[in-house]
């Protein structure tokens, strides 16, 4: 195993099989842990950027069998922000000093292409670099966005996988799924995609395949976090994801893709108080506090354990600041777009 862990961090480079057998071993996760690190230090530096997330809209229409949002969900609250009070959070969040905003919503068709896009003109005029993740749209929606002044985009995969994308995703095609990632790479954006870790009947294959699909689009962006059963959906009771196998999944994907963007999830830590910290000393170099105000962040509840709901937006950068001070790490002053690097091989 040492061999291997030895060959990514030199290479950058390892077979499917090769990621399975790290992602099985439990004996070398420390040595693992630590080569993603020191390629994260190589590749990125010690900034960590903060992307400040305006959660903008619980309705969804689509009906996932993992996600509170899902439609068919009557136990959630539904919401979604004026376009005003949208524009305010990130003028708010610019005030704080973020540079970077991450619109997130459901798969709501509530907001027209026309309106949407002028959300994202008014933000741009703080000089703020945007991302969206909004979920699936026509080439023509992306372009407008794009042209708008959206700078990067996020759309999981979730599983590459198919069986399981059908048995779990039902009503969506996973063919469209490739067809929006490769829309968006096409028009410019930066590229985030990630996936679910701990999926019922999900095998070590399968999450190797997930890293190695990263790869193949040339995502400049991974954000990955482990399965949390929902009480609110079908998968409640289900077994949640393993976080030490998080971990493995986010150390791989750094030693695999060295300057890639990859953000230490909230999900990480509603498995273990220290989770991000731990997630940013294995690889990840981004965080994303939550900058919505209000009750509504109680409303977008994903997964039950959601960490932060109570606490105010400068509790929230305050708090993750002090956390990134505390292990050597300092706030990215910049935009925190992917800088691509040639691989020292």
């Amino acid at each position: 195993m040492k061999d291997l862990i030895k060959k990514a961090e030199t290479t950058h480079r390892l077979t499917k099989s090769e990621i399975v057998s790290l992602l099985e071993d439990n004996n070398n996760a420390d040595e693992l842990f630590k080569a993603a690190d020191r390629v994260r230090k190589q590749f990125v530096g010690d900034a960590v950027h903060l992307r400040a997330l305006i959660e903008f809209s619980n309705y969804c229409r689509c009906n996932c069998c993992y996600c509170g949002l899902r439609r068919d969900n009557r136990a959630i609250e539904r919401y979604r922000l004026a376009p005003d009070t949208i524009v305010e959070f990130a003028q708010n969040a610019k005030k704080m000093g973020y540079k970077t905003i991450v619109l997130q919503s459901g798969e709501d068709m509530f907001f027209a292409v026309d309106k949407f896009a002028g959300i994202i003109r008014q933000i741009k005029k703080f000089d703020l670099a945007i991302t969206l993740s909004i979920g699936e749209k026509s080439y023509d929606e992306y372009k407008t966005y794009r042209e708008a002044g959206a700078d990067r985009y996020l759309l999981r995969i979730e599983t590459t996988n198919r069986e399981l994308y059908a048995r779990y995703d039902p009503g969506m095609d996973f063919n469209n799924r490739l067809r929006c990632l490769k829309d968006l790479k096409s028009l410019g954006y930066e590229l985030g995609t990630g996936c679910l870790i701990g999926l019922p009947g999900q095998t070590f294959e399968d999450l190797a395949g997930d890293i190695l699909f990263f790869g193949e689009i040339e995502a400049d962006m991974i954000g990955m976090g482990p399965f949390i059963a929902n009480p609110d959906t079908p998968l409640t009771g289900a077994e949640g994801g393993n976080f030490i196998t998080a971990i493995k999944m986010l150390a791989i994907t750094r030693l695999l893709m060295p300057d890639v963007n990859i953000p230490a999830t909230t999900a990480m830590e509603a498995l273990n108080p220290l989770g991000r910290i731990i997630a940013l000393q294995s690889g990840a170099n981004v965080v994303m506090p939550n900058v919505t105000e209000g009750d509504y962040r109680k409303k977008y509840l994903l997964y039950p354990g959601k960490i932060c709901l109570d606490d105010s937006p400068q509790q929230c950068i305050d708090c993750i600041t002090a956390k990134i001070k505390s292990i050597g790490r300092f706030i990215s002053e910049d935009y925190g777009y992917r800088v691509k690097r040639t691989a020292q091989l």
